[in-house]
């Protein structure tokens, strides 16, 4: 198949709702395990759902996917967070266009059903994706690199940026 132009990609990520996007090299992201750690005493989704922690990939699996691929695209959704239904329609559309290897990282902890089956297998495994940080990606860094804004929430009273 030959090569398509990247821009029909951001057009597609654009039409869900996104606030932004930038094409990065997956090659470039910063992973860590102290990011996996950050989860584990921090977050209250830690082992509560299969695309966290434990569940989800390691950074050292992470590391090794990113690597695998050319091009990324990093989606700003701007101050809500797109959620797993967005990115299952950004990955499926991007797919049918012929990019097979097309695979999302999600925000924060999984949101697709009430209460996560442990012990069984995901209901929704064609939408449910690992969060980025829950699979050691460092979010602040990527971010600042491609030229977001993100910061530490601080209070109630700041704004969260999602990606």
């Amino acid at each position: 198949m030959a090569r398509k132009c990247w821009s029909e990609i951001e057009e597609i990520i654009l039409a869900s709702g996104a606030a932004d996007t930038r094409k990065i090299d997956p090659r470039q992201v910063p992973t860590g395990e102290w990011v996996r750690l950050k989860c584990q005493f921090g977050c209250g989704g830690f082992g509560r759902c299969l695309t966290c922690p434990p569940y989800s990939p390691t950074p050292t699996q992470t590391r090794r996917v990113l690597d695998s691929y050319s091009v990324g695209f990093l989606i700003y959704w701007g101050e809500k967070n797109g959620g797993r239904q967005a990115l299952f329609e950004i990955e499926r559309q991007v797919f049918l266009k012929g990019y097979y290897k097309t695979f999302a990282f999600a925000c924060g902890p999984c949101e697709l059903c009430a209460e996560c089956d442990l012990d069984g297998a995901c209901r929704y495994p064609q939408k449910a994706r690992p969060a980025m940080e829950a699979s050691g990606i460092d979010v602040f860094q990527t971010a600042r690199d491609a030229g977001f804004p993100l910061e530490v929430v601080t209070s109630h009273k700041d704004t969260p940026h999602f990606y």
